[in-house]
């Protein structure tokens, strides 16, 4: 990707090939030196080890206590897979570097066929950083890293400017990939619309020497056919409504809009991006394509309306800054150790001098702690807590609830809220799912917690930063 202008004079060129080169392992390191948070991860690692130890997707759920043996959607399945496989081979630390250099690759990808399609060493470096400082409140270790990884190499793809058939021959199984490693190949349709919709304005318009816009427009129609092309086929689209409807009933703030207050600090970036690249934008407007201007506000209307899109938003912004920051220039010499050197060194060591960190609000050590009680059957805990009750407790522990939003119906997250709100008392609670133990953040779940607190027939065995642990209380 580093490739050295010829006709800068003295230790210009050296100096900007240096930066190119330190700009990519620079935002490694920061991804990887990143607290553990997503409370997500945890039950998808552990379905992600059972379709490894079953050699394929897994049709029964196996982790909620009401609903074993049900059908289970075959969300994510071949990226759980993956990200299992990670950590079996190498533990944590190996699945820090694989996800981040997914995450990452994204950006990379596009960024270099921008860079081999003429984009100055300069424009280039600003686009990435750019792009990744509006998108990295969302970095975490999860299956969407392979999505904009995917995201990434199809709008490298469309950059390169290869000849239609081959950009097609290419993208298909990207998109059928793209998938089944995370189910949101619906924003290649989207994008590749979006895209293709200049060409045909024009073109339509009467514009007959420019050529019609082929490659866009028929992945965005295989991009259709293969959101089905999953073990759920066209139930994927029942799951990802019930999903949707789910998240926002529960007020997931990444499915919200930008302006809510539980977003406004994520807003910043987003906004300082948006500006900085509108400028460039109006200031260069020669050197900006439609079709990437219109995929890049398309996402934003997107990412405005439900932050969890923002992270394709700003792979989306790479080819624009690129574009309008720099003028195009051939002359260039390639030196790709110069970047891939630094991402070596980073991608080895950090996890050597930097072990994993996990986030303070996430109930480990708490877990491990009823583990030395020998306890089986439901762990009760906040439904943030309930993959890491599935990863550190099954096949002994089930749970009542966990962040599969799509899991259980609306009438059971209404009664959750029920819980939380103290509507639902704790003997009702017993009564619904015998709990083997409670995992509760206090302040979260603060009436159940105080019930838990007063009962004679529960005793705490844990009490750490807001996060208790009871047990049923032994008799003599």
């Amino acid at each position: 990707m580093i490739e050295e202008d010829s006709g800068e004079q003295g230790g210009r060129a050296p100096r900007a090939g240096i930066l190119l080169a330190l700009a990519p392992a620079g935002m490694l390191l920061a991804l990887l030196l990143r607290t553990v948070w997503d409370v997500d991860i945890f039950w998808q690692l552990k379905l992600g080890e059972l379709i490894l130890d079953q050699g394929g997707p897994i049709s029964r759920e196996p982790f909620a206590a009401l609903h074993l043996g049900e059908p289970l959607p075959a969300v994510a399945w071949a990226g759980q897979a993956v990200m299992a496989a990670g950590r079996r081979l190498g533990g944590w630390n190996l699945l820090r570097v694989t996800d981040a250099l997914c995450w990452l690759g994204g950006f990379w990808v596009v960024a270099a066929a921008c860079y081999r399609r003429g984009a100055p060493l300069h424009a280039v470096m600003l686009a990435l950083l750019l792009a990744f400082m509006a998108a990295l409140p969302t970095a975490s270790i999860r299956p969407q890293s392979f999505a904009c990884l995917c995201f990434g190499l199809l709008l490298a793809l469309q950059r390169l400017g290869l000849r239609p058939m081959l950009t097609i021959a290419l993208g298909a199984p990207l998109l059928v990939i793209w998938q089944n490693l995370h189910p949101s190949v619906s924003v290649a349709v989207i994008a590749m619309g979006l895209t293709a919709a200049p060409g045909w304005i024009a073109w339509l318009g009467g514009d007959r020497t420019r050529p019609i816009p082929l490659a866009p427009t028929v992945l965005a129609l295989i991009g259709v056919a293969a959101t089905f092309a999953t073990p759920d086929g066209f139930s994927i689209l029942r799951t990802s409504a019930l999903n949707a409807q789910a998240s926002i009933a529960i007020g997931a703030s990444e499915w919200l809009p930008l302006w809510i207050s539980g977003n406004r600090s994520n807003a910043v970036p987003v906004l300082v991006v948006a500006l900085l690249a509108t400028r460039l934008c109006l200031t260069h407007r020669s050197r900006v394509d439609a079709g990437e201007l219109a995929v890049a506000l398309g996402l934003l209307l997107m990412t405005l309306t439900a932050y969890r899109f923002v992270l394709f938003w700003a792979v989306a912004m790479v080819p624009v800054i690129a574009r309008a920051a720099g003028e195009p220039n051939r002359e260039r010499r390639t030196n790709p150790a110069k970047v891939l050197l630094p991402l070596l060194l980073i991608a080895v060591f950090t996890p050597l001098l930097a072990p994993t960190r996990f986030a303070e609000t996430l109930p480990l050590p708490a877990l491990e702690r009823l583990r030395q009680e020998g306890v089986r059957g439901t762990v009760y805990g906040d439904f943030p807590f309930g993959g890491a009750i599935i990863d550190a407790g099954y096949p002994d522990w089930r749970v009542a609830y966990d962040g599969r939003y799509y899991r259980y119906a609306r009438k059971e997250w209404q009664y959750n809220g029920g819980i939380e709100n103290g509507i639902v008392p704790l003997v009702d609670v017993v009564a619904k799912w015998n709990p083997a133990a409670f995992v509760l953040d206090e302040y979260h779940n603060a009436p159940l917690a105080a019930e838990l607190a007063r009962s004679p027939q529960w005793r705490r065995i844990w009490s750490q930063r807001g996060i208790v642990v009871y047990v049923p209380r032994r008799r003599r």
